[in-house]
């Protein structure tokens, strides 16, 4: 079989750029090594956007490739910051009172869908598998079977799925639903999520899944849980190698002897930033002979500045840190350390290592592979301390970590205070627990499971051809394979 995945926007696989997003971190490798086809947005729009068939870019990646497309400029904006990221992300990560569209927003998004649907017609070959990626893309699967596509078509969300009573916030949130099943399979991050998007089914749409799968005008449609993961071992050998750049060496050489707390996250107000930062304020109150003996290192990716909240959360992070440092800080020493850039995987796997304790509290995230990336990139002889959100969907496995709620600012204080203390005994064991974990659900077996469930899934009835007639086959030559595609 081909597969086609598809999200909104695909990533370059070199470890010196940077690298935004869980979700590219995860995909690169396999679609690298396992000879799919990744397609997704050029991130340049176009006027033209009757030109359906025309890609900006095929190359190849390992066995793989990346196809990229220019979308149309009139619905893009809309799209993407509008109903993406200002209805659909907000309600995911149940904060519905940031939700701010219009409804040309809504038929923006459902004409991007439209367009995806289009330009994926050339990849529908008899073999073809396709798998959607996020919230971007739930209507995508509607589109495409309206477009005659035939083939298995699976969906997986990165971010969580919120309980029913904040979903029905979102404008147009049944249409959203409706539209989802026509997917043969829809994964998540954590059985949580699953419920959640069951009961929704249940209550709001008078639908019920049975034994994993729930039966819709549009035909069967299975509900799976597949937890997101890393490549352990590769990425514990980047943190080792990192460990000796220029960047990594001067954050050691600057902390003259002091530990180092860390968090790395894009600059979102789910992720629970400002109760970090106050956490920390409050354990150098409680806990004052901590002063000058530990920083923390926050790195915050910019994201989504043409959104309201998101600059208003900036403005509020850049004052909270004055505040904390004006308070706490010396002429040779502040407390936090806070930096609006981008860093290549590579650099950040060699601040993994170098930090003793990492911080990663989002208010709600779908898994966070950053707690897990913290964990890999560790030395196993002295390893550093994971203090960690119970609502990422990483803490359902890393149950070894630190777990803290990032609404409870105290306990929070304490739990990295108590990181910092930790004995080498004890740190060894939890570490050694998380890895167990993290090996058996790697990225690996998250690609392969997924893949392995949606091929033996049969939409009931098969009402659609597997292929458009009269679509003449391309090959294309990627790093030595013939890729067939329509």
């Amino acid at each position: 079989m081909t597969v086609i995945v598809v999200s909104n926007r695909v990533a370059r696989a070199k470890s010196d750029e940077p690298v935004a997003g869980g979700l590219a971190a995860a995909l690169i490798p396999m679609v690298r090594d396992s000879g799919a086809i990744w397609v997704g947005s050029s991130g340049q729009t176009t006027d033209n956007a009757q030109n359906k068939d025309s890609f900006a870019q095929i190359e190849a990646l390992g066995t793989g490739a990346l196809a990229t497309v220019d979308m149309p400029a009139k619905h893009y904006r809309g799209f993407y910051e509008g109903f993406a990221n200002s209805a659909l992300w907000p309600g995911l990560h149940s904060r519905p009172d940031l939700i701010r569209v219009t409804g040309e927003d809504y038929a923006s998004y459902r004409e991007i869908n439209a367009f995806m649907a289009r330009a994926l017609l050339r990849f529908t070959g008899p073999d073809a598998v396709f798998w959607v990626q996020d919230y971007h893309f739930l209507t995508l699967g509607a589109e495409m079977r309206r477009l005659q596509i035939g083939r298995p078509i699976g969906f997986f969300l990165h971010t969580p799925w919120a309980d029913r009573r904040t979903m029905v916030a979102v404008p147009r949130h049944a249409e959203l639903v409706h539209a989802m099943l026509s997917y043969d399979l829809i994964g998540f991050q954590t059985d949580e999520d699953r419920q959640n998007f069951e009961d929704y089914l249940q209550h709001e749409i008078g639908l019920t899944a049975f034994d994993g799968a729930v039966t819709s005008s549009r035909g069967l449609t299975h509900l799976a849980t597949f937890p997101n993961g890393i490549d352990v071992d590769e990425f514990s050998d980047r943190a080792t190698k990192a460990s000796t750049r220029a960047e990594v060496s001067r954050l050691r050489a600057s902390l003259q002897g002091a530990k180092l707390a860390l968090g790395v996250d894009r600059l979102d107000y789910s992720k629970g930033l400002a109760n970090r930062m106050r956490a920390f304020d409050r354990m150098l109150e409680t806990v004052p002979q901590l002063k000058r003996n530990v920083s923390l290192l926050q790195v915050a990716v910019p994201t989504r500045g043409n959104i309201r909240a998101y600059r208003e959360l900036k403005a509020e992070l850049a004052s909270l840190v004055g505040e904390i440092n004006s308070r706490h800080g010396e002429v040779d020493w502040i407390p936090i350390r806070y930096l609006n850039k981008s860093f290549s995987q590579l650099t950040l796997a060699g601040f993994y290592r170098a930090a003793q304790v990492g911080v990663v509290t989002p208010l709600q995230d779908g898994m966070n592979l950053v707690a897990k990336e913290y964990v890999a990139a560790q030395n196993p002889f002295d390893p550093g301390v994971l203090v960690l959100s119970e609502f990422a969907g990483a803490a359902k496995q890393l149950d070894t970590a630190l777990l803290v709620n990032p609404h409870d600012i105290d306990g929070m204080a304490r739990q990295i205070a108590a990181a910092l203390a930790m004995s080498l005994e004890e740190r060894r064991e939890r570490w050694h627990a998380m890895v167990a974990k993290l090996r058996s659900s790697s990225v690996q077996n998250w690609f392969a499971d997924f893949l392995r469930a949606l091929t033996e899934t049969r939409r009931a009835p098969a009402r659609l051809a597997s292929s458009r007639a009269g679509t003449a086959p391309v090959v294309l030559e990627l790093a030595g394979r013939s890729v067939q595609h329509h």
